[in-house]
């Protein structure tokens, strides 16, 4: 008896009154096959996690090799081993010099609350500064600096102390003061829309930050790890943050975050008091084996020299008279249409199709598209004609 769907939707904890709800029994590359022989092709990398696509060989040959090792030995920062070792060098050694020192953490928005974290203790100011519309995760913390006041209502009081201004919006660079403990940005906004900044404005905000003491947090945990044609997004704009995040693809699929500094400003979690922030699982062996593999593949691939030549394909393929925009940088899109139902449509058709698009939470008129930058020329134009048929549908 086939109880899947009965299971899923009464015994595990729903989201939304509407999941997605396909079934998938496997995956490989940009595809994911149900278990009733349907194939659907994963253009959102599993919301940005996917990066190098679905099980790819070298990441799952790194954690088989992990696995016969072992598994978790100790929390966090205790026990020396290679796994976090080779992540920690080899991931530094991707960052400027002032970025030389990685905390391994469970996800995105763990590795945002610890930045807020690090910052507070570093300035011993309480201010934050964050952006209206911006998303920086679901616990309390992230929650209180991410701009969806829709989704944070039901939960107030949050966290105090924090100020919203508007991105890309010089004129607000004021409100950064010397009672300002942190700014955390995300470089590219992703779940408003992908929303990109000027370089003159992120150099601006830079040098507001260096002249209040204001710490910059910039959360690439969905912008980051090569997804813009450059490991890191604020490559783009010649400025360097006091602390970065990153999560999402970091893992290869597998869950581990990090929030990365300099030794200097991480030396502030040891002490007064001792274990400033500490994690159980962060620093997971199999993870970091899973994240190294990663990151080898990314380098070894030349993922990063295709990114901008397939990002461009798909602007190409992708004309409609019904599109009223497009935003992209990379391969991480936003298409605007008239309203919300039109997107529901164009996403629903194209997922009976056999092509997975999907919604932003913080600006229904857009679906997104992020697909995983090991896919193929022949594998885009397949995906774009089906999404083409789905807005002429819509």
């Amino acid at each position: 008896m086939d109880f899947s769907n009965e299971v899923f939707l009464h015994r595990l904890a729903q989201t939304t009154p509407n999941p997605f709800l396909i079934s998938i029994e496997r995956a490989e590359g940009v595809y994911l096959y149900s278990p009733d022989g349907k194939v659907y092709m994963d253009m959102i990398s599993g919301i940005g996690v996917s990066a190098i696509g679905h099980r790819h060989p070298h990441v799952v040959k790194a954690i088989k090799e992990q696995i016969d090792k072992h598994l978790h030995v100790m929390v966090y920062g205790e026990y020396i081993q290679s796994a976090s070792n080779r992540l920690a060098h080899t991931l530094t050694s991707l960052l400027p010099n002032s970025l030389n020192c990685c905390y391994f953490v469970n996800s995105g928005t763990e590795a945002n609350e610890a930045a807020l974290k690090l910052a507070k203790r570093i300035t011993g100011r309480t201010e934050i500064v964050s952006f209206r519309k911006s998303y920086h995760g679901s616990t309390h913390g992230s929650l209180s600096v991410s701009g969806n006041e829709v989704k944070k209502q039901a939960f107030r009081p949050l966290l105090p102390d924090v100020r919203f201004i508007t991105f890309n919006n010089p004129d607000d660079l004021k409100y950064i003061t010397p009672q300002t403990a942190c700014v955390i940005m995300e470089t590219i906004q992703g779940d408003a829309g992908v929303r990109i900044p000027d370089k003159a404005y992120m150099m601006a905000l830079r040098k507001r930050c260096t002249e209040t003491g204001a710490l910059l947090i910039l959360d690439e945990i969905q912008c980051g790890m090569g997804r813009t044609g450059k490991w890191f997004a604020f490559e783009h704009f010649g400025i360097v943050p006091d602390i970065l995040t990153i999560a999402k693809a970091f893992g290869g699929g597998l869950p581990i975050g990090a929030f990365i500094s300099s030794e200097e400003n991480m030396h502030h979690l040891t002490h007064n008091p001792m274990l400033g922030h500490i994690t159980t699982f962060g620093g997971n062996p199999v993870c970091c084996a899973s994240a190294l593999a990663t990151l080898q593949v990314i380098a070894e691939e030349k993922l990063l020299e295709q990114v901008e030549q397939k990002g461009r394909l798909i602007e190409t393929l992708l004309k409609h008279p019904k599109l009223k925009a497009v935003r992209r940088i990379g391969l991480l899109f936003a298409f605007d249409f008239e309203n919300d139902e039109i997107v529901n449509r164009i996403v629903n058709y194209a997922k009976e199709n056999g092509v997975i698009c999907y919604w932003f939470l913080s600006h229904p008129y857009s679906f997104r598209i992020a697909p995983p930058l090991t896919i193929t020329e022949s594998e885009i134009r397949k995906a774009c004609q089906v999404i083409l048929q789905a807005i002429d549908q819509a």
